[in-house]
């Protein structure tokens, strides 16, 4: 018997969902709407598994700070599909977050309320399920899961002596704690020691900062998001405020030296619309492209093979907005230009763009916008803090200003190269921090916070390529853009997820199923079959009663959330996992029925 052809079983038909947040809401909202064309089966149990509210789970529960903010306009916000996205089943349409809310499409929410949009996403799904399809929440953690490739599957829950038996399991469970690598363990190791404070990379909304003292120095490493929310919960959150651009310290504030590898912030969310045409992508890195390289027998390599194209489809996307919204900044026709550029090798290109665009700011340069300061020398701190301000308000700025429009088409063009990247798997982690620095900054305010926040002394820059070196009972810090300088401190934050690798992962489920032969990319992602989400093993076999999708799988997306009419891959992947879930389930049924 074909191993994806179900042996029949005379109890009611289960599903488990170990995961109840936005993607096992996406999943039971696909289920519902595929149901009526492919499950006539005699009812369904789904076991939700969660220790979190179903809808907003872990991430988007209401017990955080409500100085916690989405990282997106609620009106780019939606759990529901439409028509741009590629799939087989039914669309159906629903709110974005913003028309739910009775909010301003341009407003920032707070993530409570994003909690309690998915809370209420999560009711219609459960709603819109045919008569018959029973829904059962277990506020508990899953253990590990057990059972045949042909038979039911079983769940082991925590607490609970007996497993839940299932005829199918789908993980969706979201971004993941993780044991600490060699190096933080090290560093653990010294702070014990020398009685220090260190705090590994975790979820900044559940850590712990009350060992971070007023007043006293704290070494931060990382740049991005993470960093937000912690400056945010060490100044507001302590009881400063702001009065314009003036941040009024409480007195109860640690001193925050910041860098990265970059040695910038994550650029600031775009402040305008697009009017006019999108841009028309994909073009140089569309699904031709993908099916090419998926079927090179030697396989290919990210910075050979698939970056030329990316750097081709972002700089089309720039040069036909530059063309069609500000003509008067161009030197060529757009059609006798886009004849050239696509014949163009990149050295080609870059003769091109020289003759067809006259002022240098007008071109793209991918490298300088991922490593702004490089090269750069600033003889003394204080320097640097100035011209790190200035760079923050010229970010700004120009995000503000649709004079630079290209920024905007340049941003779709790069969710578009995701959606497309997708399909080819775990790719390293370059390029998803690449796109998360260029596309998934932070709202502009935080970052009028944050230049308020380094004229109050409260925060300080300390540049790109940051060393942090634990010596001498302390920790210290360095970074070649202010030569000689150095900062020591008694405390450092990682400010960043855990890297969700599953043989680190703390959650026991997924180290069973690694310990078990699940397969895994070099990144340490959990591989699936790129159809249907199911799960590999090693020798590449597709488990037939085993799902994943999310972060801790090689098909991860782009980030939290669909933008609408952007074709989401992660609608396209809960669609084809909850049909591939139905069309196994009306097989059984068929099967017992006979």
């Amino acid at each position: 018997m074909p191993s994806h052809l179900p042996t029949p079983s005379a109890a009611r038909p289960s599903l488990v969902i170990v995961g109840a947040g936005p993607r096992g809401t996406g999943v039971i909202e696909r289920i519902a709407a595929n149901a009526p064309e492919l499950y006539a089966g005699s009812g369904l149990d789904i076991h939700l598994v969660d220790p979190h509210p179903p809808g907003a789970g872990r991430v988007w529960r209401h017990a955080q700070s409500p100085l916690l903010w989405m990282n997106s306009h609620a009106e780019d916000v939606t759990m529901f599909t439409d028509d741009s996205v590629a799939m087989d089943g039914p669309v159906r349409h629903g709110p974005t977050l913003h028309e739910w809310a009775g909010v301003d499409g341009r407003t920032f929410t707070d993530r409570r309320l994003q909690g309690a949009y998915l809370r209420w996403v999560h009711q219609q799904a459960v709603a819109a399920l045919p008569p018959g399809v029973r829904v059962h929440h277990h506020p508990r953690r899953a253990l590990r899961i057990g059972g045949p490739r042909e038979g039911r599957q079983q769940v082991w829950l925590e607490g609970r002596p007996r497993p839940l038996l299932a005829d199918l399991v789908v993980l969706t469970l979201g971004h993941l704690d993780a044991e600490l690598d060699d190096e933080q363990r090290r560093l653990a190791a010294y702070s014990r020691e020398h009685g220090l404070v260190h705090v590994p990379p975790d979820f900044t909304a559940d850590t712990d900062l009350g060992a971070l003292a007023p007043g006293e120095p704290v070494l931060v490493r990382g740049f991005g998001l993470a960093f937000v929310d912690l400056m945010v919960l060490l100044t507001e959150g302590r009881g400063g405020r702001y009065e314009g651009d003036t941040y009024l310290p409480s007195g109860r504030e640690p001193v925050l030296y910041v860098g990265s590898r970059r040695g910038v912030p994550y650029h600031s969310k775009i402040g305008y619309d697009l009017v006019g045409e999108r841009p028309p992508v994909p073009r140089f890195l569309g699904p031709a492209e993908i099916d090419a390289l998926l079927a090179r027998p030697d396989g290919f390599d990210f910075r050979r093979d698939v970056w030329p194209l990316v750097e081709k489809e972002l700089g089309f996307a720039h040069y036909h907005r530059l063309f069609a919204a500000h003509p008067e900044r161009t030197a060529m026709e757009w059609e006798r230009f886009e004849e050239r550029y696509a014949v163009a090798d990149p050295a080609g290109r870059a003769v091109l763009v020289a003759e067809a665009v006259p002022d240098p700011a007008d071109r793209l340069d991918l490298a300088a916008l991922d490593r702004p300061l490089t090269g750069a020398r600033f003889g003394s701190h204080e320097e640097f803090q100035e011209e790190l301000r200035a760079y923050v308000e010229g970010d700004l700025t120009r995000r503000h200003d649709s004079a630079h429009s290209p920024d905007l088409a340049v941003f779709l063009a790069l969710l578009s190269v995701y959606g497309q990247l997708v399909r080819l798997g775990d790719i390293g982690p370059w390029w998803h921090g690449f796109f998360s620095y260029l596309a998934s900054g932070p709202p502009g305010p935080r970052l009028r916070q944050l230049g308020a926040l380094s004229r109050a002394g409260v925060v300080r820059f300390v540049g790109a390529d940051m060393a942090v070196a634990a010596e001498d009972g302390v920790f210290r810090a360095s970074s070649p853009t202010v030569p000689g300088w150095t900062v020591e401190t008694r405390a450092l934050v990682e400010a960043r997820l855990p890297h969700p690798t599953v043989e680190r992962a703390r959650d026991a489920l997924l180290r069973e199923l690694y310990a078990e032969g699940a397969a895994t990319t070099p990144a340490g992602l959990l591989a699936v079959d790129p159809a249907d989400g199911r799960v590999l093993d090693r020798a590449g076999l597709p488990h037939p009663r085993r799902f994943a999708l999310g972060p801790h799988t090689d098909g991860r997306g782009a980030g939290a959330f669909t933008r609408p009419r952007t074709g989401g891959p992660a609608f396209r992947q809960n669609d084809a996992t909850a049909r591939a879930v139905l069309l196994f389930l009306q097989t059984l049924a068929e099967r017992a029925a006979a």
